[in-house]
């Protein structure tokens, strides 16, 4: 039988997950208006039904285990979920920015669904097993989904602009990249620290070096084009990046939500770097597309190395806690 241990951290895992359906549901009300396309819409909208399903099943299986969601993490959610879509609603590219920051979140919530029915076959819980297994099912396919509209998302942000302005949102979407990169070293410089085990140290040790490459390829291109990095988009990303290592480091499963959140983070570079590589075809720059690509490689390899360390991961986070069966 499951320990007593074990069994709390499950409840644990089903209150996250609960909380993080009440960003996704804050998320979705909004998005279908913010898409700017039709097709980008009907995903978004497709999708929304599908996450209240989701809300209604971890409640369901949290009452059936005599717990109970979090209040407080399910506000924390929804006001992030809604702090995120008025900051999408500002930006000139809004298209762009939500269907990348959804392709993201779609892959935070397929680690956590797939975490979670690890943790729920320990504990010898099948129905829950079953229930996180459904979900996940359908954030991969949704992520699928947002993954196919990126061409419509570029045309959507950028279906207004002129040549001239074109070019300048070339090098917008570079210091963003260059942006996103900041926060990325900052994070992987701390995460072999908390990595748990020595193969997730090493995968992270060996990002953070491709990622500092990253950087001097952003900062040629930026400077080829007559641009720079941002520094106030740099500075507020790596400010970021430090929140959520302080974040991680005051959590009991440090390693599990850290490589969850690392394989997230790292679809969002994926996201970033496709839309950049779009945006630099139709602005003809093969150098930054090019470079875009180049980096693209290195960030996919990331994250399926990440990903085939989640048990690894689990272990690591269960183990201290004396929670095993």
């Amino acid at each position: 039988m499951a320990s007593r241990g074990l069994q709390e951290q499950l409840d644990k895992y089903l209150t996250d997950a609960h909380s993080i359906e009440q960003q996704a549901l804050a998320q979705m009300t909004v998005a279908p208006g913010l898409a700017g396309d039709p097709e980008i819409a009907s995903a978004f909208s497709t999708h929304l039904g599908e996450t209240e399903e989701h809300e209604r099943l971890v409640r369901e299986r949290l009452e059936a285990r005599g717990a109970s969601p979090s209040k407080l993490k399910d506000i924390a959610g929804t006001l992030t979920g809604k702090g995120f879509t008025a900051f999408a609603r500002a930006q000139p590219d809004t298209p762009g920015k939500l269907v990348v920051h959804a392709f993201s979140y779609e892959h935070m919530e397929l680690a956590a669904y797939e975490l979670l029915a690890s943790v729920a076959a320990r504990a010898g819980d099948a129905d829950t097993v079953q229930t996180a297994r459904t979900i996940e099912r359908q954030e991969l396919a949704m992520g699928q989904r947002l993954e196919r509209c990126f061409d419509r998302a570029v045309e959507a942000a950028l279906r207004a602009l002129a040549p001239d302005d074109l070019q300048q949102q070339l090098d917008k979407y570079l210091a963003d990249a260059h942006a996103i990169e900041a926060q990325a070293r900052q994070l992987l410089e701390k995460a072999p620290r908390l990595a748990g085990t020595a193969d997730l140290a090493s995968a992270y040790e060996e990002h953070h070096g491709e990622t500092e490459e990253h950087q001097a390829l952003l900062d040629a291109r930026l400077k080829a084009r007559g641009g720079s990095p941002s520094s106030f988009k740099d500075a507020a990303l790596r400010l970021g990046a430090l929140n959520w290592g302080a974040f991680f480091q005051a959590q009991p499963d440090t390693p599990a939500k850290l490589a969850g959140f690392a394989f997230a983070f790292e679809h969002l570079e994926i996201g970033a770097y496709e839309l950049l590589r779009r945006v630099a075809a139709r602005a003809s720059d093969p150098d930054t597309e090019q470079a875009a690509q180049r980096i693209l490689v290195q960030e996919r390899a990331a994250a399926d190395k990440v990903h085939t360390l989640f048990e690894q991961a689990l272990d690591a986070s269960l183990e201290p806690q004396r929670v095993g069966a």
